[in-house]
């Protein structure tokens, strides 16, 4: 009997837990949605002026609450409306509740007023407005502070992504959305200061509440009121501005020119717990042809030797080459802790193409202007390295996100790369502002070539779900199976959502010169090939025998296009459908990424003339594609018609287009 498709929820998204627009509302020149208590994608004439703008409450490990509302009532009467509702923050000893009340006013101007309250002793690491502004028409462009003692600063938003605070002590931003329109967002009840989200992948520029160079967590006493408000007021008269995009049009994707570049390597992270199960499934591994394993090793564990043995194994059966990432534990004794590594190594067996080395204190976060926990001088680190590991390309960075490495510059022209990892879930969970993330990427990679000088440039492992987390003492736990910040396990990585973000991540870097990137994991929370885990995994836990993740044949087919050229491609709604090409002029292999809970509709422009074939990750695909991996690959269909390419919500189609001879 055939096995039933679970619900597309699952198939999409890995999860029953819905995760729908919110309601839009308008007032004169403004939309806004409302989304459980936050306003996003706030527009004014069809332009976005801010992204987001929230009453956020923070557990003392940087996770977000997410809000029940009582007593919501929405007033729709035009030209303008108004909110009210009460909001509760809970869990285990914790417990929060405030008040809102919003109103959207007849000439685009808006108001957000906030009381909390906690009726006992509340632990956070943030509670207040947060205001965000998004990429496009900011980034690099001028900006207008006032600052709380009512001085006035002609400033900009930063265009490299700034470490640290780019404006502190704000009363009110002020900058052009549009030629003419200039939009003011005052915030008042406490001190406001910037930074820049990009450090995290986050597609913004976020302002917040509380600097950062007071204690965190911090305590709300009972009864101790937090009363904030945030005003937008525009200003002047837009010139006319572009129709607004044809919602449902087809999106043109056009290739261009064969280019220089070549696609990088792509690999996987290969964590030490996920040896034996990677073995159990190396039929899968094999597969899948990661070019790179990232390869842990921890002096602190006493089975070190036998994990230096897995790698190897690994590595020869697949024919990847081993990233060995060692955590330096020592501080005064790195020397020695080095020279027993490589002599693991070398007892092993094991052939290292390259070493990423990385102080323990850097597996932690450090704020702005705070001290740097305890590590061995880097200058020193690196030179032990060079004399335990001769020959073996030298890196260094953070084993965690951009952010750290951006804030920790290591000495570059000692190394010859830099790496880091990223992941979306940092500060929203919410399926599109996990695909928004991908924005940000490009401003982090030019950000390290300016610091970096001739290092080279490696990113991962990365996944949708948290690999570290350097802001807290763990991984926010995700036991409901739903979309959390910070989570170790996302349901998204286990449905096509997960397929078209790795291949929207894929595609975004490729174009970047980087030396290579890899994705989560073998195995795991963050893996591409199913394993047993003490979480429930809907249909994955009742299907018989091996089964794959939607995301493991892009890696598997990205992967095999290492060293090939890159083609340009491009895009006319990046957001919604992204696209991945490279081959020769004899052919040329396109990837496409449906970024949206929507179906598009693609027309492609400058494919050659010859033979298309064409495979589809999509809900129809599902079941072949999850349990019969080899079969799946190995099925292609003739396309017959380039100008109406079908790509149902979160697909993803790889087309194989020959040159006619």
């Amino acid at each position: 009997m055939a096995k039933p498709l679970p619900s597309s929820a699952v198939v999409r998204c890995g999860t029953t837990q819905p995760d729908l627009p919110g309601e839009i509302l308008s007032a004169g020149p403004l939309t806004v949605e409302f989304d459980n208590g936050a306003l996003r994608y706030l527009r004014v004439h069809g332009v976005e002026v801010l992204r987001s703008l929230a009453f956020l409450v923070r557990d003392e490990n940087w996770g977000t609450y997410v809000p029940k509302l009582s007593k919501l009532q929405i007033n729709r009467a035009q030209p303008g409306f108004s909110i009210t509702y009460d909001a509760l923050c809970q869990r285990e000893g914790q417990e929060l509740q405030f008040s809102a009340r919003i109103e959207g006013r007849p000439d685009g101007s808006l108001s957000f007023d906030c009381v909390a309250r906690p009726a006992a002793t509340f632990l956070t690491a943030r509670t207040g407005f947060v205001v965000l502004h998004p990429l496009a028409g900011t980034a690099g462009h001028p900006l207008s502070v006032e600052h709380v003692d009512g001085s006035l600063e002609a400033a900009g938003f930063p265009a490299l992504v700034d470490p640290v605070q780019p404006h502190r002590n704000i009363r009110a931003l002020t900058h052009e959305a549009l030629p003419g329109l200039t939009v003011t967002v005052r915030m008042e009840g406490d001190t406001f200061e910037m930074e820049d989200h990009r450090n995290w992948t986050d597609a913004s520029f976020k302002t917040y509440v509380r600097p950062l160079a007071l204690p965190w967590p911090y305590t709300l006493a009972a009864g101790e009121e937090v009363q904030q408000s945030v005003t937008l007021s525009l200003a002047g008269k837009a010139a006319k501005s572009k129709a607004p995009e044809n919602v449902g049009a087809a999106i043109e994707v056009r290739l261009g020119k064969h280019l220089d570049e070549v696609l990088p390597p792509v690999g996987l992270g290969l964590p030490a717990e996920e040896i034996a199960p990677s073995l159990q499934r190396l039929h899968l591994l094999k597969l899948a042809h990661p070019r790179v394993l990232a390869c842990r090793y921890d002096s602190a564990r006493p089975e070190v030797l036998a994990d230096l043995y897995g790698y190897r194994v690994l590595c020869e059966q697949t024919g990847a080459v081993p990233l060995l990432e060692i955590l330096v534990r020592r501080v005064d004794g790195f020397h020695e802790e080095l020279e027993r590594a490589a002599a693991h190594v070398r007892e092993a067996g094991l052939k290292p193409s390259a070493l990423m080395l990385c102080p323990e204190g850097d597996l932690k976060s450090v704020l702005p202007g705070g001290e740097r926990p305890p590590a061995p001088a880097l200058e020193e680190l690196y030179a032990a390295a060079r004399t335990a590991f001769p020959g073996v390309r030298l890196g260094g960075g953070m084993l965690s996100f951009f952010t750290e490495l951006n804030r920790k510059r290591p000495p570059a022209s000692l190394l010859d790369f830099a790496s880091n990892t990223t992941c979306p879930i940092v500060h929203a969970a919410d399926d599109r502002s996990v695909m928004e993330t991908l924005e940000a990427l490009p401003f982090q990679v030019q950000t390290a070539r300016s610091f970096l000088g001739q290092a080279a440039y490696r990113v991962g492992p990365s996944a949708i779900g948290c690999r570290d987390n350097p802001h807290g003492a763990s991984f926010t736990p995700n036991p409901d199976n739903i979309r959390v910040c910070l989570a170790r396990m996302d349901p998204r990585q286990r449905g096509l959502f997960g397929a078209s973000w790795a291949l929207g991540y894929l595609a975004t870097l490729a174009y970047e010169g980087l030396e290579s990137i890899s994705l989560g994991a073998s195995t795991g929370p963050l893996g591409y090939i199913y394993r047993p885990m003490d979480q429930d995994q809907p249909f994955y836990d009742t299907t018989p025998g091996a089964a794959v993740y939607p995301g493991f044949h892009v890696l598997s087919g990205v992967a095999r296009g290492a060293g090939q050229k890159l083609r340009a491609v491009s895009s006319s709604a990046p957001g919604a459908v992204r696209a991945l090409a490279y081959g020769t002029r004899k052919g040329t292999t396109l990837w496409l990424a449906n970024l949206t809970a929507t179906a598009q509709t693609v027309t492609l422009r400058g494919a050659p003339n010859g033979t298309a074939w064409m495979g589809v990750l999509d809900e129809a695909t599902f079941l072949a594609a999850t349990c019969r991996p080899v079969e799946f690959q190995q099925h292609r269909q003739v396309l017959e018609n380039l100008d109406a390419l079908q790509l149902g919500p979160y697909a993803v189609a790889f087309l194989s287009l020959d040159s006619a001879h």
